[in-house]
């Protein structure tokens, strides 16, 4: 992969003193005062997370420790978060540490988070040239969240995240002196009001984040004006809680009936591949041959009928073997192995299925 080693050069150079945390949160306006180590779960130091195994991604270290206290606002408020480098209001993060600003939403755990309890509610990414990031040195360090207005009260963990992908051409598991960046952190929130919603998109950053993800690995110094954010879809509001642990991934489902009835009919066309190969050709001949283009669902219908075609299409190919857990079990155009030895094959898009665990 190509990329400017002038400009990677220069971001190795600035990378000693480019790291980042959260300081406080204010609520509508008003500051709440500094929240580390009280209403933040404060990491002892500003280093970032780059290890997508690692239960430090969702909460960052001393993730598990809770904290004295609890931000409390109403559903429909406007959450601040103010980030700092070394000191309050100094430079942020350094310029080169460009990327994402995500924020999720979850139950109020006093673990570390490291579980299918997810939603996300905001996302910044990139707009023609300018990142998330950029915006974010240019507000002095204060990044606008809204809670949905139809939250239920109650107590919730709340985590937002940059992503800085100046070292992301390479995954972390490749190269581990490299790979994108992440700067969780999670704080404590209070939410009062009459809303009736519940977050129900039950993501998991540990398996949810992938390195075959395009917002993972990314190659800043390439001149794309394009950027797709991982995770899951930004949650409507509308969720009953009703939602289950695969119900959204990187791909964006639009719904957890279509995400369940494909992964259904993947895993079926895929078993019957296995234990005959004439039978796979007559499930490859009678299945759909569309694909679905774009990484969202747009019906349960055609989501299933699209994993079904892509299913029968990898299982046609013939290929022996079980792969091993987090390696590609299916794909438009894969021929490797369509079952896993451990765990089961989950697809991620129509271009990428991975064996993850039960």
């Amino acid at each position: 992969m190509h990329f400017n080693t002038l400009a990677v050069a220069a971001t190795l150079a600035a990378t000693v003193s480019a790291h980042t945390r959260v300081y406080s949160i204010w609520v509508n306006g008003v500051d709440q005062g500094d929240g580390r180590s009280t209403y933040i779960r404060s990491p002892p130091s500003n280093s970032p997370v780059k290890d997508l195994s690692s239960a430090d991604l969702v909460c960052n270290v001393n993730g598990g420790t809770p904290g004295s206290a609890f931000v409390t606002a109403a559903a429909g408020d406007t959450l601040t978060f103010e980030w700092y480098h070394d000191n309050r209001g100094d430079d942020i993060i350094d310029g080169s540490h460009k990327g994402p600003i995500i924020t999720y939403i979850a139950p109020y755990t006093e673990t570390n988070g490291a579980s299918a309890i997810w939603t996300k509610i905001d996302e910044e990414g990139l707009s023609g040239s300018t990142w998330a990031v950029d915006n974010l040195k240019s507000n002095n360090g204060k990044k606008d969240v809204k809670i949905p207005s139809t939250l239920a009260a109650g107590k919730y963990l709340i985590r937002t995240e940059i992503i800085a992908l100046h070292e992301a051409d390479a995954a972390f598991n490749v190269n581990s002196a490299r790979g994108a960046q992440f700067y969780p952190s999670c704080a404590q929130l209070e939410v009062t009001g009459s809303g009736t919603a519940t977050p129900d998109e039950n993501f998991d950053f540990n398996t949810g984040y992938t390195y075959s993800d395009p917002g993972v690995v990314y190659n800043l110094y390439a001149g794309s004006t394009t950027y797709t954010i991982p995770g899951p879809e930004v949650w409507t509001g509308s969720g009953s809680g009703s939602g289950s642990g695969s119900a959204t991934t990187t791909a964006k489902a639009s719904s957890a009936v279509a995400t369940s009835a494909a992964t259904s009919a993947a895993t079926s066309v895929a078993s019957v591949a296995t234990s005959a190969v004439s039978s796979a050709t007559q499930v490859a001949t009678s299945a759909p041959t569309t694909l679905v283009t774009s990484t969202k669902a747009a019906s349960p219908t055609s989501a299933a009928t699209s994993t079904s075609a892509a299913a029968a299409q990898t299982s046609s190919s013939g290929s022996t073997g079980a792969a091993a857990l987090y390696q590609q079990c299916g794909g438009r155009g894969f021929t490797g192995p369509t079952t896993c030895a451990t765990g089961t094959c989950k697809q991620w898009n129509e271009w990428y299925f991975q064996c993850v665990s039960a």
